[in-house]
C-alpha cells in the first residue's frame, strides 16, 4: 500500500512511549514504518518558551476539566515524556495478567535496554534530602525513586531544562530516543500531521486519513496502530465508527503542598526523586522541586502572592492520587469529567500527611496548591473496547498507550507503555498474534446516555 510512492507495512500514530516502543520494534523487525506526529520535531532548548510551546496552550495542549483542573499533555515528538520528570514505577503485572495480557518479559527486556535505576546521593538535592530525612523520622518508608536517567552524564553545571523543559543534553530517556532510533534505521516520521480516521474495508484496517498543512492526506498499510494518548486515541477512534471510546476513565489529580524552611541551599534539584506508596489510601507522595518560573505560577495559583519571589526556601511535596473511573470526552476532546467526594478526600489525606513531614523538617507557611491531572488513561480499556492483544473491533487497528489501561492506577504509566508497546511490535512483526474474539462494541447504558 502507497502514499506519497512509499510502500509500508504499518502506521503508527503518535510518538509518545507506547507508539515509540511499537515503531523501534516493527522496525527493528525490517518492517517499513510510518510514523505520524501531530506536534512538531523542534530541536530541545530546555528553556520555558519551549514548554509553554508544546505543552501549554490552552485547549490545545493544555486542557481543562469542569472544576478547572488543568491537564497538559505534551505535542512534540516524543509526546509528554520530553517534559516528564523522568520517573520509573513499577508495572500493574498482576492487574493486567487478569485482561489475558502478561507483560513479564517485556518489562524485563525494556529495564535491560534503559538506564533505569535510583538517584545517587551525589545527585539528590538538599530539599529533597531533607524531606526524605523528615519522612523518616516520622516513620514513613520513604525511598528513592526509579529513574529513567543517565546518571553520569548529569552535572550541576547544566540546565534546569533536562527535568522541566524538554533535556538537550539526553540525560533524562525520553520517547525521542527510540524515535530517532528507528528513523536512523529506515522509519519515515511525518511530523504536523493530525490523524482523523482510520480507513477501513470490510470491517480490517487499511489505513489512515490525516490533514497536514491544511491538506487531506491518506496513508495505506495494511497495519495500524494508535498511539496517540489518553485523549487523542478515543477521539480518532469514535469519528472511525467506535462510539463508545472515551468514557469512564482516570486522570491522576495532584495537588501539591508548599512551606518555606530557612538557611536551604539553593542547589539544582531532581523532580520526584524519592517518595512512598500509600496503597491502601489511594495516592503517592513525593518530593517536587521545580524551578523558579513554575514556583512563580503555583504561588500565584494558590493566591500567596507574597510568595511569588520566594524561590530559594521552597520546599514541596506532591501527592497523586488515584481517581475513580467515570467522565466523558467530547467529540473534539474536551475533558468532562469531575472528582468526586472520595477523589478529594484521598488528596486531603495526603495533604495533611505532607504537612506533617514539611513541620517536621522545619518548614512554615505550610499551604496546598491549585489541582491539576495527569496522564488521561482507561478511555478504551483492555477488555472493553480492545482484546489482550490491544486490538480494536477493526481488525488490525490496534491502541497502545496510556487509554488501554484497565483500571484506575495512579502512577506514572512510562515503563508500562515501553513494555507493551514492545509486546505489540513484537507480534505484530512476527505476526504472531492470537486471534481471539473481539470485545463487542455494547451500546451506551443510560448512564453515559446522560451524560
Amino acid at each position: 500500500m502507497k502514499e506519497n510512492g512509499q510502500d509500508y507495512d504499518a502506521i503508527v500514530v503518535g510518538t509518545g512511549p507506547g507508539g515509540a516502543s511499537v515503531a523501534l520494534e516493527l522496525t527493528k523487525a525490517g518492517k517499513k514504518v510510518l510514523i505520524l506526529e501531530r506536534g512538531k520535531n523542534p530541536r530541545l532548548r530546555g528553556t520555558v518558551i519551549d514548554y509553554i510551546l508544546y505543552q501549554c496552550i490552552p485547549f490545545r495542549s493544555m486542557l481543562f476539566t469542569p472544576q478547572l483542573l488543568g491537564m497538559v499533555r505534551g505535542l512534540i515528538t516524543g509526546g509528554s515524556s520530553v517534559f516528564y520528570y523522568g520517573t520509573c514505577f513499577p508495572v500493574p503485572i498482576e492487574m493486567l495478567k487478569k485482561y489475558g495480557v502478561d507483560i513479564s518479559s517485556q518489562v524485563k527486556e525494556v529495564r535491560k535496554d534503559l538506564p533505569i535505576a535510583p538517584l545517587r546521593d551525589d545527585i539528590m538535592g538538599p530539599k529533597a534530602k531533607l524531606i526524605e530525612k523528615s519522612a523518616l523520622e516520622l516513620g514513613y518508608d520513604w525511598k528513592r525513586l526509579e529513574k529513567f536517567m543517565y546518571q553520569d552524564r548529569w552535572t550541576r553545571e547544566q540546565k534546569h531544562g533536562e527535568y522541566y523543559y524538554g533535556d538537550p543534553n539526553d540525560v533524562k530517556w525520553n520517547a525521542r530516543l527510540y524515535i530517532d532510533e528507528a528513523v536512523s534505521l529506515g522509519a519515515v516520521l511525518v511530523t504536523g500531521a493530525k490523524v482523523k480516521k482510520v480507513l477501513e474495508q470490510n470491517d480490517t484496517a487499511v489505513g489512515v486519513e490525516f490533514s497536514r498543512k491544511g491538506r487531506k492526506v491518506k496513508a495505506y498499510a495494511p497495519k495500524v496502530v494508535i498511539a496517540a494518548g489518553g485523549i487523542g486515541s478515543p477521539v480518532i477512534l469514535r469519528k472511525s465508527g467506535i462510539s463508545r471510546a472515551g468514557y469512564d476513565y482516570f486522570f491522576d489529580p495532584l495537588v501539591s503542598v508548599v512551606g518555606y524552611v530557612k538557611n536551604i541551599p539553593d542547589e539544582k534539584e531532581i523532580p520526584m526523586s524519592g517518595g512512598i506508596l500509600l496503597e491502601e489510601e489511594g495516592y503517592v507522595m513525593t518530593d517536587m522541586a521545580l524551578p523558579r518560573t513554575l514556583n512563580s505560577l503555583f504561588a500565584f495559583s494558590a493566591f500567596r502572592f507574597h510568595r511569588i519571589f520566594s524561590h530559594k526556601k521552597r520546599v514541596r511535596i506532591m501527592i497523586k492520587a488515584k481517581d475513580t473511573l467515570g467522565g466523558r470526552l467530547t467529540d473534539r476532546g474536551g475533558v468532562r469529567k469531575r472528582l468526586i467526594k472520595e477523589d478529594m478526600q484521598k488528596l486531603e489525606r495526603g495533604y495533611r500527611r505532607a504537612k506533617e513531614i514539611l513541620e517536621r523538617a522545619g518548614a512554615k507557611g505550610i499551604y496546598q496548591t491549585w489541582k491539576l491531572a495527569a496522564h488521561p488513561g482507561g478511555t478504551i480499556r483492555i477488555g472493553d473496547l480492545v482484546d489482550s492483544n490491544l486490538e480494536t473491533r477493526i481488525k488490525n487497528c490496534h491502541v497502545c498507550d496510556c487509554s488501554v489501561i484497565p483500571e484506575a492506577w495512579g502512577l506514572p504509566p512510562t515503563l508500562t507503555l515501553l513494555a507493551l508497546g514492545k509486546r505489540l511490535g513484537q507480534h505484530l512483526a512476527d505476526n504472531k498474534i492470537v486471534q481471539k474474539k473481539k470485545p463487542a462494541e455494547k451500546k451506551r447504558n443510560k448512564t453515559l446516555a446522560k451524560k
